[in-house]
């Protein structure tokens, strides 16, 4: 009789790690989430999780899914003082199996599994199945990726969209984009489709109208927006959107996304009924010539709390079927 294996998932960020038990293949259970700064390592949290259910003796397969670059055996965590070597921890811990991948890696490889009640779609547009699917999030940054269908399941194709080109489309976007020239050798749409990006987009508009505006953080400009209470700052939002949705149609243009296109990050699930309302699908949507080719692609915000964990779950499930 083959020896029980057990596979546990975690999504470690520059705040919390959180880590699950895979039931089931796509079940995730006995989730805990643990404050970074608490532990002087990656191998000493999963030490105390491990202790915690009864799981240190037992083989294990793991799957990381880390907000920062991954190909190298040292992992350099972005935000925070954790690094690790890969081999280093597989030992540490004596793992059967070790797979890191970056966060938005896991993102892209949930999405195919997503139900409605885990995400809501943003204007018209059909799913066409086994087709290419784009994800873009904006957050402390703007995190990109693409996965699309193979015999063997999906494939996550990842990068650093989030630092192409901002390219503005009319007068109003020509003076933010001036107003970050300023600030920038090189504006790219991580700068305006991002926490920053709201307040530098608040702060551009101000700049544009030649009027003095409270200094104000994003959540603080998002609530005035929502709530009606400022001008100038449902501007600003209403601005994110747009901008939102040219960068989005973009993606779905580079990857004919037919599978449709999809937002993650902690930003824009606070504001869907205002993002409704804005202009961004009828931006994801003007493409000239091309713009029959977009109206088709359906446009989701991912609503889903546990992304990452749910990704690296489907990695897992994927590429170590023997051991489910």
């Amino acid at each position: 009789m083959a020896e029980k294996i057990t596979n546990l998932v975690a999504d470690i960020g520059g705040t919390n790690i959180r880590i699950g038990q895979v039931i089931d293949n796509r079940t995730i259970e006995n989730i805990e989430v643990f404050q970074c700064r608490d532990f002087p390592s990656l191998a000493d949290v999963f030490k105390h999780y491990l202790n915690n259910n009864d799981l240190d003796k037992q083989q294990l397969n793991v799957c990381l899914a880390i907000a920062c670059p991954v190909e190298q055996d040292l992992v350099v965590m972005t935000n925070m003082p954790w690094q690790f070597s890969k081999a280093e921890l597989k030992a540490t811990l004596n793992l059967k199996n070790l797979l890191v991948i970056n966060d938005y890696t896991a993102i892209a490889h949930a999405v195919p599994f997503l139900d409605d009640s885990q995400k809501v779609q943003i204007g018209a547009g059909d799913v066409v199945p086994n087709r290419p699917i784009s994800i873009c999030g904006p957050g402390t940054g703007l995190g990109v990726a693409n996965v699309v269908p193979s015999e063997s399941g999906w494939i996550s194709l990842g990068g650093e969209g989030g630092h192409v080109d901002y390219a503005p489309i009319d007068e109003t976007e020509i003076a933010i984009l001036r107003f970050l020239m300023k600030k920038y050798a090189h504006v790219s749409y991580e700068q305006l489709l991002s926490g920053l990006g709201i307040e530098q987009i608040y702060q551009a508009l101000a700049d544009h109208k030649g009027i003095e505006a409270t200094p104000l953080a994003a959540h603080e400009i998002s609530a005035a927006a929502i709530d009606g209470s400022d001008e100038l700052c449902q501007q600003s939002l209403n601005q994110f959107c747009k901008i939102l949705g040219s960068f989005a149609g973009n993606l779905a243009l580079t990857l004919s996304s037919f599978s449709g296109v999809y937002i993650a990050g902690g930003i824009v699930p606070r504001f869907i009924e205002f993002l409704k309302q804005s202009e961004f699908r009828t931006r994801f949507e003007e493409k000239g010539r091309l713009s029959p080719f977009t109206q088709n692609i359906p446009t989701f915000v991912i609503t889903e709390a546990q992304p990452g964990l749910l990704g690296a779950c489907a990695y897992l499930c994927q590429q170590l079927k023997e051991d489910l």
